[in-house]
Formats: structure tokens, sequence, C-alpha cells
């Protein structure tokens, strides 16, 4: 039941983050003047950082979480490297698909930018490292176990410091 509702939530964050993404990539794009050197819409580009940073924090969250299913962090990492791989192989067609599924407009040059750039593999990469962990795919029951088997084995060991 884990697992299931880890890949569940895991199809429902991979478009969240992807988006999430963009959007924030754009909004604060459109907030500085890169020649001038200077922020011109400050309420957008602390919503941008704000939303890149809930982006993060979630992504972080997903890659520490002991309690979640590696499903969570596998299905958006499948999906961020296999979009990053088909960009490597047919770049053209890549770039072409953001503007078949909606919203388009902003939205689409944010998810070209941060997929040419390789934004998207890294973040990719980074969700694929917790699926590596043998605990990940334990249950939540069998991690307590170890865990107390280990320390029960502590107790039982003589000290070198004392009695």
């Amino acid at each position: 039941m884990r697992h299931a509702f880890g890949f569940f939530l895991g199809v429902v964050l991979t478009p969240a983050l992807v988006y999430g993404a963009a959007w924030g990539y754009v909004q604060a794009g459109q907030s500085f003047d890169g020649t001038g050197q200077e922020i011109t819409d400050r309420t957008r580009i602390y919503g941008a950082f704000a939303l890149l940073a809930a982006v993060g924090l979630v992504m972080g969250v997903i890659i520490v979480a002991r309690w979640a299913s590696p499903l969570v962090s596998l299905v958006p990492a499948l999906a961020l490297l296999g979009f990053s791989a088909y960009f490597l192989i047919d770049p053209g067609r890549a770039l072409d698909l953001p503007g078949r599924v909606p919203p388009a407009g902003d939205m689409d040059f944010g998810l070209r930018m941060l997929l040419g750039s390789g934004v998207y593999g890294l973040m990719g990469f980074a969700l694929l490292m917790p699926t590596w962990a043998p605990r990940r795919w334990s249950s939540a029951r069998d991690d307590d176990s170890a865990d107390m088997d280990f320390y029960s084995g502590m107790e039982r060991r003589p000290s070198r410091n004392g009695p």
C-alpha cells in the first residue's frame, strides 16, 4: 500500500515540480534587467524566488524522507531524465513538446530553457539517488526492528572504558 501511494504521489508531484520550476524561472527572468543590473519588479521576483524555494523544499523532503516510498522520487526522476534524454536524442521534437501541452505562452519558454540548460536532468539525478537506498524499499516496521536490534546489541557489548 505504501508503494502504491508513493507511485500516485510521484505522478502528482512530477508536473508540479516541472511547471513550478519553469514558472518560477520565467517570472524571475521577467522581473529584473540584466543589462542595467537592477530589479524592475520586486513583488514578482520575491514570488518567483518563493516558488523556486518551494520546489527545492519539496524535492529536499522527497529526497531525505525515510517514511516515503522510493517511488515518490523515482517517478519524477524517470520522467525528468527521460525528457532530458529525449532532448539529447532529438532536440527539435523535445523542444516542440511544451507547445503541445497547456498552458501556452511564457510557460513554454521556461520549460524549454530548463530542459535545454540541463536543469531537469540535474533535478532527475537528484531525485534518483534515494531509490538506491535499500532501507527505503523496506517497510517502516522492518526499519524499526532493525534499529532496535542494533541498539540492543550495543547494550550487550561490554564497555572498554569501565565496568
